[in-house]
């Protein structure tokens, strides 16, 4: 704890929800680290603004602008009051440069965004917006809370909307129709996956179904 708060001393900042870090083409002249809140990173995508992830405490973002010297590939939005640590390129390659343990969390890090690009490549050349929804939230599982019930993604259908670029209406529908067939639970905090093999099981369903027809 007093280790965070030396860090925050001298590198932190407090933000108000809402307040815009840095928009998609910005030259890049700092990252940050999240000490509180979370920071919603988006993209506009034919004149829409979307939102890819949403970061909590002890992520980090916006150093692939340091690294690479380009303008931002996103922009990054406050989604609650927080505190983030604010480091300039200077002190960031310091840290690399002194600190094996920051390095490997880099990496790891960065293999953890390819991986998630590569889903979310792989979720856009899947034409049907029922089969999308499926393989959004079989990729989700990975990442989900262990329950009673199964895994819990916690998210709601206005997130999936902004996050998938699909009418709120066409997610609805898919969500409507995975927890008729039993393979999702929908609960306050979310969406509850029982069954992952189920899942794949009815996501195989699906994309036969809009291969070939009912």
């Amino acid at each position: 704890m007093a280790g965070e708060d030396a860090l925050f001393q001298r590198f932190g900042k407090e933000f108000k929800k809402g307040e815009v870090l840095f928009k998609e083409g910005d030259v890049g002249k700092e990252m940050f680290v999240v000490q509180a809140g979370r920071v919603n990173i988006t993209k506009t995508v034919r004149d829409t603004e979307k939102v890819l992830a949403t970061l909590g405490a002890g992520e980090f973002f916006g150093e692939m602008a340091i690294l690479n010297q380009k303008p931002r590939s996103a922009g990054a939005v406050m989604a609650d009051d927080g505190k983030l640590l604010v480091i300039d390129p200077k002190t960031f390659e310091a840290m690399i440069r002194g600190n094996v343990e920051i390095a490997v969390r880099l990496i790891k890090k960065l293999s953890d965004r390819l991986q998630e690009a590569d889903d979310q490549i792989e979720n856009l050349l899947l034409r049907d917006h029922n089969s999308r929804v499926v393989h959004w939230l079989m990729q989700q599982f990975r990442r989900g809370r262990d329950t009673p019930q199964g895994k819990l993604v916690v998210v709601n259908l206005n997130e999936l909307h902004n996050r998938m670029g699909l009418l709120l209406e066409e997610v609805q529908e898919a969500i409507t129709k995975t927890s008729k067939a039993r393979i999702i639970a929908v609960v306050p905090e979310g969406i509850v996956i029982p069954d992952l093999a189920k899942m794949q099981k009815y996501l195989d369903f699906l994309e036969m179904k809009e291969r070939f027809g009912d």
